[in-house]
């Protein structure tokens, strides 16, 4: 008996404490029993859950000084170079030999494992930028003297972020307008499909390179854009899901027992919709991250010295003779996007009627 059975066997009206219908344990149970793919959603969320604490495990500042009998939070706050007995009233430098020697003589400092921003310029460099992996910069630097892993960590939330954003709003929308197209039919399914046909023929790049000659680019700019051009991808899936539905008997029923239409969609005929939907969502995030990732090699993503893989990328093309960058970026997208892949298969096996155990 494989663990996904024997935690059903254990608790039959349970899955991890919640009360589950039979259906959503046999679910549970063949996603589980995707060997790859169940493990594949471990390692992404505690990948994505590290780098939520990128702050603390790479950063410029100490995490903790205790200076005079008295603790504070660098990470958290900003404190003048004055107390802790310097001379300026600006920020303290706590990389700066002279502050670390001042709040050393009456405390003490704890750093970051990685005591490097992603911004930070190493300016202690043996050999010039782009240095190759040392005890310092444990993958290098880029052509910045910037450290490489700090990027990555800031850069693997930034993509994930966007990615997850992106695909539940354009999910949210897509799934809507399918919805409204599938029950209602006739005109409105007509006008719809016509307005789909003329939008998705909006050409996304040349929309970009355009608008970037205008507007900088920043993170929720290139959400939007990518927003008002991504949510069609669900639309025809839903849409035939309710156009399937919508003459079953039990919603013919509904209507003839005076349940309104709003809410005859959400509650009947949605969440049947909702099997095949949920079942693309990875796949929808992943070409999310990947779009991400394509905008930022070619310059025209988040703006210049944000942490990105596709400025990892980008740094490895036009640094060849420092091959830890493009290795790098490359084997770290293609970690992130194969994870996505093989979770995405794990759903669909999970959805699949044909699959029983």
């Amino acid at each position: 008996m494989s663990a996904a059975e024997t935690i059903v066997a254990r608790r039959p009206d349970r899955v991890l404490g919640f009360r589950v219908s039979p259906l959503t344990r046999r679910r549970f149970a063949n996603f589980r029993a995707n060997r790859r793919g169940f493990w594949s959603l471990w390692i992404f969320l505690a990948l994505f859950v590290v780098s939520l604490f990128a702050e603390f495990i790479a950063n410029d500042r100490p995490i903790v000084v205790s200076y005079a009998g008295h603790l504070y939070f660098p990470i958290f706050a900003n404190y003048p170079e004055t107390t802790f007995g310097g001379e300026f009233p600006t920020e303290a430098d706590y990389r700066d030999p002279y502050v670390k020697k001042r709040i050393e003589a009456k405390g003490w400092i704890v750093w970051p494992l990685i005591p490097f921003h992603y911004d930070t310029i190493n300016y202690a460099l043996k050999t010039p930028a782009p240095s190759p992996p040392d005890s310092v910069d444990w993958l290098g630097t880029d052509d910045q003297g910037r450290d490489v892993l700090a990027r990555l960590i800031y850069g693997f939330r930034i993509s994930t972020l966007f990615g997850l954003t992106l695909t539940i709003l354009s999910s949210i929308i897509g799934i809507a307008a399918g919805a409204i197209q599938g029950y209602y039919g006739g005109l409105v399914d007509l006008s719809f499909q016509r307005f789909i046909e003329l939008w998705s023929n909006i050409p996304t790049l040349f929309l970009l390179i355009i608008l970037s000659s205008f507007v900088q680019p920043n993170f929720w700019w290139l959400l939007g854009i990518m927003l008002a051009l991504s949510w069609m991808q669900l639309v025809d899936l839903v849409r035939a899901e309710f156009l399937r539905a919508r003459n079953f008997d039990y919603v013919r029923a509904a209507r003839a027992l005076g349940v309104r239409n709003p809410v005859i969609i959400v509650r009947h005929v949605l969440p049947n919709a909702m099997v095949s939907t949920l079942t693309f969502m990875p796949f929808i995030l992943n070409g999310s991250i990947t779009t991400l990732t394509s905008l930022d090699f070619l310059g025209f993503g988040l703006p210049p010295g944000s942490p990105s893989l596709g400025e990892l990328l980008l740094q490895g093309k036009n640094n060849i003779t420092a091959p830890w960058l493009g290795l790098t970026g490359f084997f770290v997208l293609a970690l992130m996007l194969s994870l996505l892949t093989f979770i995405g298969e794990a759903v669909r096996d999970a959805f699949d009627p044909r699959k029983v155990r």
